[in-house]
């Protein structure tokens, strides 16, 4: 597994599988927070990259959304670190195998309830920063999906909202994206926030997103025309 610094207060660090698979971790005022979980394989790489940080212990994991290669590590992890886990509050039933994700005939129980628990509201319902962190639900690619705005290092990590290739925004997977129009819609994010940076799980960093988002979505949406 390897790590990369890719602001002041944020890590990435990635694992092959067929495609890269990233996951970050996030130090805000002594807290460490981790942002997805992966494949089960990257736990003991996780813990041991936080143990040699000595920025101190883990205190949370929060989630993008539940698809299996961003949960993987959670059960390990949780074995040697009783911490917390996050995710938006419509996610949670697809994730705990309560109703099957969109377009898969199945429900999967890929976390037991008593492990993950929503993000925090406030009274109008706007989601609540956490670990340095505002969350913001980024639907299509999954039910719940969300997206983590660092505000001090203006880095969005965006989860599975977008892939990228050679610095530029590519869609998200199609086979594994239910309504890809509600996904590219929710892309408008980085037209109100407009990080520097912006990291996917399956990808590499693409910086100043904002200006070719207008490319993007013209893109995206004659694709889905077809």
């Amino acid at each position: 597994m390897k790590a990369k610094r890719v602001s002041e207060n944020i890590w990435s660090l990635r694992i092959w599988m067929l495609i890269p698979v990233h996951v970050w971790v996030v130090v805000d005022k002594g807290e460490v927070t981790l942002v997805d979980a992966g494949i089960p394989s990257m736990a003991k790489g996780i813990l041991k990259f936080i143990e040699q940080l000595k920025m101190g212990p883990l205190t949370k994991i929060l989630l993008t959304h539940g698809h299996s290669d961003h949960i993987g590590a959670i059960k390990p992890i949780l074995q040697t670190k009783k911490v917390p886990v996050y995710a938006h509050q419509i996610e949670i039933p697809y994730m705990t195998g309560e109703l099957p994700y969109p377009k898969r005939k199945k429900p999967e129980q890929f976390v037991t309830e008593e492990i993950v628990q929503p993000l925090l509201q406030d009274e109008v319902g706007n989601l609540m920063s956490i670990g340095g962190l505002t969350p913001y639900l980024t639907p299509g690619h999954s039910p719940g999906h969300v997206a983590y705005f660092h505000e001090k290092d203006q880095v969005l990590l965006a989860g599975d909202l977008f892939t990228s290739k050679k610095g530029k925004l590519h869609r998200p997977m199609p086979i594994f994206t239910p309504d890809m129009n509600e996904a590219v819609n929710s892309s408008a994010i980085i037209e109100h926030l407009k990080p520097k940076k912006l990291e996917v799980c399956h990808g590499y960093t693409v910086l100043n997103p904002a200006d070719h988002l207008e490319e993007y979505m013209e893109k995206a949406l004659r694709s889905i025309k077809k």
